[in-house]
């Protein structure tokens, strides 16, 4: 397989602890791939240890959110001619060797998307908070695209050329919390969307952006988003 059609997109906001060791394993795991590091308006040193490190990075004027960094990412992959974009986050949380998974699980599914579960196979803990939000975009995904996706806010992913290049237009893509939303846009356009089992840990010293009241206004987003999206009409 010919890794040098892939783009690893990292967006990064304020991880100089973790983003050279996440390089680092890429480049073992991925080695011919260009890697990407979105700069979400880190005030600390992650731009310049990522560059020290080789590879390509955008800075971004002040922190825009995790959709607006990784969308930048798809219009930069589109620009390029890439085929295929994997995105992984900055924090160390998704493990750079289970990418083997995302690629061998894409060529044998022909798939357009290949999502990393951490749940499929493994025995990855989370709180109490989080699962419930978890199961309900779950049975949701499933009610929707009859997919059964164990995952859903899973950032661990590989993306084809078509479904990187439509996400990368205009509005197709939240600026804040793509999750079940997307894979609902996506089952909408006829992209096929499939899981992997991948390895992801939990970091104690990173603050979630799904902790304290954070989960109740990520769900109550959520849902308006999926609202959103059973109403949007389709361009003919």
């Amino acid at each position: 397989m010919d890794d040098r059609r892939y783009l690893v997109i990292i967006p990064a906001l304020n991880e100089e602890a973790t983003i050279e060791e996440v390089i680092r394993e890429i480049k073992i795991h991925l080695p011919a791939a260009d890697i990407l590091v979105i700069n979400d308006g880190s005030t600390d040193r992650t731009a310049a240890i990522a560059l020290r490190q080789g590879v390509i990075v955008i800075d971004l004027p002040f922190n825009l959110g995790y959709g607006a960094a990784l969308q930048t990412g798809f219009r930069f992959a589109d620009k390029e001619g890439y085929e295929s974009v994997i995105t992984i986050d900055a924090d160390g949380q998704h493990v750079p060797s289970s990418i083997e998974s995302l690629l061998t699980t894409m060529e044998r599914e022909a798939a357009h998307v290949v999502i990393g579960s951490r749940f499929i196979g493994g025995q990855y803990r989370t709180g109490i908070a989080r699962k419930i939000g978890i199961w309900l975009f779950s049975r949701i995904a499933r009610l929707y695209t009859g997919i059964n996706i164990t995952d859903p806010t899973s950032g661990f992913q590989l993306l084809k050329r078509e479904v990187f290049s439509y996400l990368a237009e205009g509005d197709n893509y939240p600026l804040d919390y793509p999750d079940v939303n997307i894979i609902m846009i996506l089952h909408k356009k006829k992209f096929k969307v499939v899981e992997a089992p991948v390895v992801m840990v939990n970091n104690p010293q990173k603050k979630s952006m799904h902790s304290g009241l954070n989960p109740i206004f990520y769900i109550t987003k959520m849902v308006l988003a999926i609202i959103m999206v059973m109403m949007r009409r389709e361009e003919k």
